[in-house]
C-alpha cells in the first residue's frame, strides 16, 4: 500500500489542537483525515511529525498516511486544497519511502513563540501573539537560555504528569531577538515533550522580569519538579516553524 507524506499550514486559533480527540471534530488532523476519507473513498488515518496545542499554529506540520489509490498525488492534492476549510492548507504531497512515518522518522522541530511586549494590544496580531505588559530584559533572557542548551532531563518543563518514557531531550539553540515591540523566541531541538516550549518561553519571561535567575532556572531544571518552573505561556503564540528528516 502506498506510503504519502504531505506538508501542512495552519491556523490553530479555532482548533482543540492537532491530535483527532473522541469528544470533539475540531481538531486538525480530525479535519484533514475527514476529507481525505471522502476523497479517496476509503477510511485514512494521518500520523503527524508532533501535537500541537490548541491555539498554536504551524508553518510546516508534516503527516503521512497510507492509502490503496489509483489517483495521482497532484489529483488528491488539488481536491484536498478545495476540502480543507480556510485555516488549513495542503502545501505538498508526494509518495514517500515504505518506511517513512511523519513522527518516527523525525530527527529534529523547530518551534517560533512570539511575544507582544506593549502596554497596547496588537488587535491584528492578537491571535498570533501573547501581549506581556511589564519591561523585559533581553540579556537576563539569553542567560537563563543558555542554561537549558544541550541534553537533558526536561521534566520540570513538560505538563504530562502520567509520562513514563524518558524525558531527555536535545535543545540546539535558543535565540531570543527584539524586532520593535515584538519579543521572538526560536527553539531548535531533537524533540519536544508535551507544553515544553511554552513552560520554557514561560520560565525565560520570568528571567526577564527578573523574578527567577539562571540559577533558578538551572535549580529548575535539575530539580526534575514541574512547579520549580515557570508558568506555561498560552498557546496563541506558538508555530511549528520547521521539521526536519
Amino acid at each position: 500500500m502506498p506510503n504519502f507524506c504531505m506538508t501542512l499550514s495552519y491556523d490553530g486559533t479555532r482548533y482543540n489542537g492537532w491530535q483527532r480527540q473522541g469528544n470533539t471534530e475540531n481538531t486538525i488532523q480530525g479535519k484533514v483525515e475527514a476529507a481525505l476519507s471522502r476523497i479517496l473513498g476509503q477510511e485514512i488515518e494521518i500520523s503527524g511529525s508532533g501535537r500541537t496545542d490548541a491555539g498554536a499554529h504551524a508553518r510546516m506540520q508534516v503527516a503521512s498516511f497510507r492509502a490503496e489509490t489509483g489517483m495521482d498525488t497532484s489529483d488528491i492534492l488539488s481536491r484536498l486544497r478545495e476540502a480543507l476549510p480556510e485555516d488549513i492548507a495542503a502545501l505538498e504531497l508526494s509518495i514517500a519511502e515504505p518506511r517513512f512515518h511523519a513522527r518516527l522518522s523525525c530527527v529534529g522541530k523547530t518551534y517560533i513563540y512570539r511575544v507582544q511586549n506593549s502596554a497596547v494590544q496588537n488587535v491584528f496580531e492578537r491571535k498570533y501573539m501573547y501581549r506581556v505588559s511589564e519591561a523585559l530584559d533581553i540579556g537576563a533572557m539569553q542567560d537563563a537560555a543558555k542554561v537549558l542548551l544541550g541534553e537533558h532531563d526536561f521534566t520540570a518543563f513538560q505538563s504530562n504528569k502520567r509520562m513514563k518514557k524518558s524525558a531527555v531531550r536535545r535543545i540546539d539553540t535558543i535565540d531570543i531577538t527584539r524586532i520593535g515591540d515584538e519579543i521572538r523566541f526560536t527553539v531548535s531541538g531533537n524533540g519536544f515533550l508535551y507544553n515544553m516550549v511554552r513552560i520554557i518561553v514561560g520560565t525565560l519571561l520570568e528571567a526577564g522580569a527578573h523574578r527567577m535567575s539562571a540559577e533558578d532556572v538551572k535549580r529548575a531544571l535539575e530539580s526534575k519538579v514541574r512547579e520549580n518552573a515557570g508558568p506555561t505561556a498560552p498557546g496563541q503564540g506558538l508555530t511549528l516553524a520547521e521539521v526536519k528528516y
